[in-house]
């Protein structure tokens, strides 16, 4: 799509502390300090980019309130508390061009139960399912080929991607955000071995979202073998996240892509976990935690911990192995060297 954002447009919007230079430029797009054209906007999110910002030739950069150079002819500095949050303010009003919410009112193709309740703001796309009992609340918007389970709950200002699955009984808060082809309700994996066989442990629970979460495409959220699988307000999933059966998730965490958290573990409020970091069951991970991508988490971790490895260790404590771990070879090869001059010694004195 085209931009055409004035600078009193922008300034509306990022609501600089500040501002040096001026410009007749409109904001067409948006590139990196080192791509940026004129009509580009750009951002020091990264201190490591500040070498770039003098060379710049974005007509609009957002920068911290620090920063001590001076814009070029026909360019604008904007200087923000933080650049990445202000840039990311202009990104929601793009946003908000690119998909406008439709109008409100039901598809012709959606099928819905005749008990079933939408109410009259909601959107429901093409092709959507909505089941019996099942209750969609004001201002939000299932896109295409939703599907929503018997008796779910959906709340207020909630938008569903196309391809999104709630499951029966599930329960999602309001302001709620899912991305395309997640499950919310899909089977805890759950089997006892009964007379050489895996019998099937049915999950008879729901999951329960809590208001201002967003989860990623293709996230798999398990419902609970009873009870419920809880997901804090605010936190936020990534994509291809797995959370199992009767884990809980507090308030305000961030789940990096590839997480797995096994059954029945409790994440407390502030906790962040790495891209790929595997959460083995029955533990609890402490408030305001952090796991390093790809670690391992195999007990307990008091609040406030910041481990990384496999199994994981403190983050020093991993470091600082990571570094001997390549002095291994040489240390192997002074090993036996020494014991080869001990055993020469031996043979020597033997004689």
């Amino acid at each position: 799509m085209q931009l055409a954002f004035s600078a009193a447009d922008l300034a509306a919007i990022v609501q600089p502390l500040s501002v040096k230079g001026t410009t007749d430029a409109v904001v067409r797009g948006i590139a990196s300090l080192g791509s940026a054209r004129s009509g580009d906007l750009s951002f020091l999110g990264n201190p490591k980019y500040k070498a770039d910002v003098p060379a710049s030739a974005a007509s609009f950069i957002l920068l911290p309130p620090d920063y001590a150079g001076e814009p070029s002819a026909g360019q604008q500095f904007l200087f923000v508390e933080k650049p990445s949050v202000a840039l990311a303010r202009l990104c929601s009003r793009i946003e908000q061009l690119l998909w406008p919410k439709p109008a409100p009112g039901i598809h012709p193709t959606a099928i819905l139960a005749e008990n079933c309740q939408v109410a009259a703001t909601a959107t429901i796309g093409p092709f959507c399912v909505i089941e019996e009992g099942a209750l969609i609340g004001e201002r939000t918007h299932l896109q295409a080929h939703v599907f929503i389970g018997r008796n779910a709950r959906i709340g207020s200002d909630c938008w569903f991607m196309p391809r999104v699955t709630v499951a029966t009984e599930c329960v999602v808060m309001d302001r709620v955000r899912i991305q395309t082809g997640a499950v919310v309700g899909s089977d805890g994996f759950g089997y006892e071995f009964v007379q050489g066989r895996h019998e099937k442990v049915p999950q008879v629970g729901n999951v329960v979202i809590g208001n201002d979460v967003e989860i990623g495409a293709n996230s798999t959220l398990d419902r609970a073998r009873f009870s419920q699988t809880l997901i804090g307000e605010g936190t936020k999933i990534d994509n291809l996240v797995q959370i199992a059966h009767n884990v809980v998730i507090g308030r305000h965490c961030l789940i990096c892509a590839q997480v797995g958290i096994s059954g029945s573990t409790t994440i407390e409020d502030y906790v962040v976990l790495g891209g790929q970091a595997g959460i083995a069951g029955h533990l609890t991970i402490g408030k305001g935690s952090k796991a390093d991508g790809q670690t391992g988490v195999n007990s307990d971790l008091p609040p406030g911990s910041f481990v990384k490895g496999s199994p994981c260790m403190s983050y020093n404590a991993e470091q600082r192995f990571n570094v001997l771990k390549k002095k291994l070879p040489e240390l192997f090869k002074r090993v036996d060297a020494l014991e080869s001059a001990t055993a020469d010694s031996k043979k020597s004195s033997a004689s």
